[in-house]
């Protein structure tokens, strides 16, 4: 299977339909952010391991939550999850500015290392705990959240604009988790329950 088969037969065939969702997904090279082993593997329907215990989401997952993001192209979008680096590359493609934050300083190295090999210089990457967010860049317009909490990380909620909205699977981990969107309003935030998923569970102060 090719990026355009899997855009084809697995996003656009179940709903996905924001266009510069869909030309991202044909764009990026999944395959790069995989390892070895697992090439022959990068657009098959399913999350793939990554190493030190972290997976790639399935290709689905990643579209779906970009385009509840709703993002635009003067965007700047903050990435609590680095992982792989392939969710950043996504958004890469379609906003101004991207900040991701990852735990794991291995996996941070080689995501920024792939991201920078294809080009991705609108890509700002910070190792530490996502639960802080990155206060230096705030406010931001979209947050998007790749691994489960049990809760809404608050920085992250002070870290929104008006407006924005924050993507993230909400639950514990081996139970139940629900994808949500969080959007700010004038009021405080409105919650949006959409579809359950199976994250790794968010690492740092939120396991505290």
């Amino acid at each position: 299977m090719n990026a355009e088969e899997m855009v084809t037969y697995q996003i656009e065939d179940r709903g996905i339909n924001n266009p510069a969702v869909l030309d991202a997904c044909r764009e990026v090279p999944r395959e790069m952010f995989i390892p070895d082993n697992e090439k022959s593997m990068a657009y098959a329907d399913s999350p793939l391991p990554i190493g030190c215990g972290q997976t790639i989401s399935q290709p689905y997952i990643v579209a779906l939550m970009t385009e509840l993001l709703q993002p635009k192209p003067q965007d700047r979008i903050l990435e609590i999850g680095t992982g792989s680096g392939y969710q950043a590359a996504i958004m890469a493609e379609i906003v101004k500015e991207v900040y991701t934050i990852e735990y794991v300083p291995e996996l941070a190295a080689r995501a920024k290392n792939t991201l920078l090999q294809l080009g991705y210089d609108n890509v700002s990457f910070k190792t530490g705990d996502g639960f802080d967010g990155w206060p230096e860049f705030a406010p931001y317009d979209g947050i998007i959240v790749t691994a489960a909490a049990p809760t809404v990380p608050h920085p992250l909620q002070k870290q929104l604009k008006k407006g924005g909205r924050i993507i993230i699977p909400v639950g514990l981990p081996f139970d139940v988790q629900y994808l949500y969107v969080l959007t700010r309003t004038e009021e405080g935030f409105s919650e949006e329950e959409n579809i359950p998923v199976r994250f790794v569970p968010m690492v740092g102060k939120i396991m505290m």
